[in-house]
């Protein structure tokens, strides 16, 4: 199985801990400051990012939802409310994320259409063709073997059905290019260590983003791991680009 780069970016180099222990205990201590750092780091257009993902899948109209790294169930609530359908997984592992995403689902009565458990893209507690559609958003750079995450994705969607990833890129335009990476090195690593408490998180972030097979590269690695109809969108100069394949 292939190996990536991104793989081996953890959060703290001096632990002893695996990426997926990591990641899950950054989140925990990240947790309750998350939804706010997100708006104020993206200017509130992670929220327009998020909807045109959903919006991929308009057309195949899903009955049936798994939200991978789910977190505080944003994308999971924002695909109920585009498309309606009747039941929507979501997982992660970061069970502080999870127990803010239940509070939001709570708040909006849908208890009985979304539901939430701790579990990752390796390990799918789901048989075979469970699932219409598979989301991703922001989370298969946190994975600690991409493919096998790809591949367990796959898995569990049913003949027909479509995955729609959301990550992070880096823009190619010279000039913005340069901005780009100041905000991301600088700027994004000091608003978490001021409102989160926490650099190291965004530090990470910005480290695990120059790693990830992105654009064409990562399309091919959906190719590899058994996907067609494969496409990608760039979105804000190329600040993050959808992801779309096929099983």
């Amino acid at each position: 199985m292939t190996k990536f780069a991104h793989d081996d970016i953890v959060p703290d180099n001096t632990s002893s801990l695996d990426k997926k222990q990591q990641v899950a205990g950054m989140f925990d201590n990240i947790a309750k400051r998350y939804d706010f750092l997100n708006r104020l780091l993206s200017g509130g257009i992670d929220i327009s990012w998020r909807k045109k993902a959903i919006a991929q899948l308009k057309e195949l109209r899903p009955k049936t939802v798994l939200d991978v790294a789910t977190g505080t169930a944003d994308v999971a609530l924002m695909t109920w409310k585009a498309l309606k359908p009747e039941k929507i997984i979501g997982i992660d592992i970061s069970d502080g994320m999870l127990a803010l995403g239940r509070k939001k689902i709570e708040k909006q009565g849908l208890q009985n259409v979304i539901e939430l458990f701790n579990g990752d893209s390796e390990t799918i507690k789901y048989p075979d063709n469970s699932f219409d559609a598979v989301t991703v958003a922001f989370g298969v750079r946190n994975f600690q073997n991409l493919e096998q995450g790809l591949r367990e994705m796959l898995r569990v969607l049913k003949p027909g059905g479509k995955l729609v990833i959301l990550e992070f890129s880096k823009p190619k335009q010279t000039g913005f290019k340069g901005l780009y990476n100041f905000y991301m090195k600088s700027i994004a690593p000091t608003a978490g260590s001021m409102f989160a408490n926490n650099k190291d998180a965004y530090q990470y972030l910005n480290d695990s983003v120059q790693a990830f097979p992105e654009r064409e590269q990562f399309t091919e690695v959906m190719k590899q791991t058994g996907y067609k109809n494969i496409y990608f969108k760039p979105l804000t100069l190329g600040i993050c680009c959808i992801y779309c394949g096929a099983k």
